[in-house]
């Protein structure tokens, strides 16, 4: 049995997993805010309840909104600022009295949707995170791509290809510091942000999709934007990894409108005669991330 940990800004969630794949249990909780030892204490109590549930011992694999720096071994890059600078995998395991597996959300992402989800059977799977931030995960015949400095996959961190000169204007600032990220325009807050730019309208991501479809001009022009962005964004992610497949996932990835707009969208960018790359919803939706946490550990022999 596997256990898979989701931990986010906003709650904690936890699955447990048989060797079929098949959900034994879940639950979720709040996750306590700027207090990293109240976390690690959650994650204890979580999993406790979800071994007394499934009533035997299982294997803990976290998926965190960072990853653990090669060079210090504590957290980095973590919008879960409370994270940062900490050994998290060697004080979870300590905790919970075993082995704990972690890796960044994104990845986890794309290892359930590689293993039987919307990218099954494939070589090359591309994960993409569209909601309050930006991530991405690579999933190369079953097994994440974390690259030398275990950042495969944060495209988010690029600056928008091909930008127009309004958008070179208007770039916003990135929390890492810099700007124009593709962060900055495609994940939902992004989107949000460029719309009270350009109307002077604060709303939600949702808000303004619902606007486009119920044929307010201003919305459906920010939304075509949008798509147009997103195209240029993963047009740089074909032409370096030419995946099999491209599995959206995050707040943004529910705009159904996006899964025949960017791929007609992406000829004009992609260095190739042919695109046929599939864009495709997650399988598992929003539990993508916690199972591909529990997928952490392999089956055992």
């Amino acid at each position: 049995m596997r256990i898979g940990i989701d931990l986010g800004g906003t709650k904690i969630e936890a699955v447990a997993l048989n060797g079929a794949g098949q959900e034994c249990a879940r639950q979720r909780i709040a996750t306590p805010r700027g207090d990293y030892s109240g976390i690690i204490r959650a994650i204890v109590e979580l999993v406790g309840a979800i071994e007394a549930t499934i009533g035997q011992k299982a294997t803990v694999g976290v998926g965190i909104p960072g990853a653990i720096s090669p060079m210090t071994q504590l957290v980095k890059n973590a919008n879960t600022t409370e994270l940062i600078g900490h050994p998290l995998d060697r004080d979870l395991g300590a905790a919970l009295s075993r082995d704990v597996r972690l890796d960044n959300d994104a990845n986890c992402f794309a290892l359930s949707e590689a293993v039987d989800g919307a990218g099954k059977g494939l070589g090359t799977v591309f994960g993409v995170i569209i909601g309050t931030g930006c991530g991405g995960g690579l999933v190369v015949d079953g097994r994440i791509l974390k690259g030398r400095n275990l950042i495969a996959g944060e495209w988010g961190h690029n600056p928008l290809p091909w930008p127009s000169a309004r958008e070179l204007a208007t770039a916003g600032h990135c929390y890492c510091g810099k700007r124009g990220c593709v962060e900055t325009w495609i994940s939902g807050t992004g989107f949000a942000c460029e719309f009270a730019g350009a109307t002077g309208r604060t709303v939600s991501a949702p808000e303004i999709i619902a606007a486009a479809n119920a044929g307010d001009p201003l919305a459906e022009a920010a939304y075509h934007r949008y798509a147009d962005r997103l195209a240029r964004a993963l047009a740089t992610v074909i032409n370096t990894l030419d995946p099999d497949v491209i599995v959206l996932g995050g707040g943004m990835s529910q705009v159904e409108r996006l899964y025949g707009d960017v791929p007609r969208l992406l000829p004009a960018y992609v260095f190739s005669d042919q695109v046929d790359t599939p864009i495709r919803p997650p399988r598992h939706g929003d539990s993508s991330g916690v199972r591909g946490a529990a997928w952490l550990w392999p089956a055992p022999h």
